[in-house]
């Protein structure tokens, strides 16, 4: 959950700003850390949480048992390709390897227009600055096209970046 509660706290705004715009969640269905925060958040509200977990993580006992479904698939791969298909949208909070795993993932795939989704991050408190300052290098080194990181929505309050998500319209370039 980070050392600070400010994460937590974002966790449930985040929740909150979902429920009163009647937005569900759908995320990995663990009941720990920030996600089972937001989970339970958005449940408490009444709002809908759907889970997508390997069977080898239910088996560890961090699935999450009050959701509105729960899903169980064989593979991370396949749980990743299930979110996406149920997502109308993606938002990064504070994470660690499997946040940037999936956000890196989902980037790439809205690059390649597999998906027209939008893609988002709560900046809070500076926790990204650094890898936002990497893509922007990436950027001015030629490895990264600006359009393509255009696709990538940044803000470090949540209600203002699910109205910008809410009217994303991606920009179509024909090359990646």
């Amino acid at each position: 959950m980070g050392r600070r509660p400010i994460y937590a706290d974002a966790a449930r705004d985040t929740a909150r700003a979902l429920a009163s715009r009647g937005l569900g969640l759908v995320y990995g269905g663990a009941h720990v850390g920030l996600m089972g925060i937001l989970a339970d958040t958005v449940l408490s509200l009444g709002g809908e949480v759907y889970g997508v977990m390997p069977r080898s993580m239910v088996e560890r006992e961090i699935a999450h048992r009050g959701l509105t479904q729960l899903d169980i698939v064989e593979t991370m791969h396949e749980r990743k390709a299930r979110m996406a298909a149920l997502s109308d949208g993606f938002l990064v909070l504070p994470g660690a390897f499997g946040t940037l795993d999936e956000m890196f993932e989902i980037l790439t795939w809205a690059q390649l227009r597999i998906h027209s989704k939008p893609v988002a991050m709560l900046n809070l408190d500076g926790f990204y600055d650094a890898l936002l300052e990497f893509l922007d290098r990436s950027v001015a080194e030629g490895f990264l096209k600006q359009s393509n990181r255009d696709l990538f929505l940044v803000g470090s309050d949540v209600g203002a970046l699910l109205d910008r998500m809410h009217g994303y319209s991606p920009r179509i370039d024909e090359k990646w």
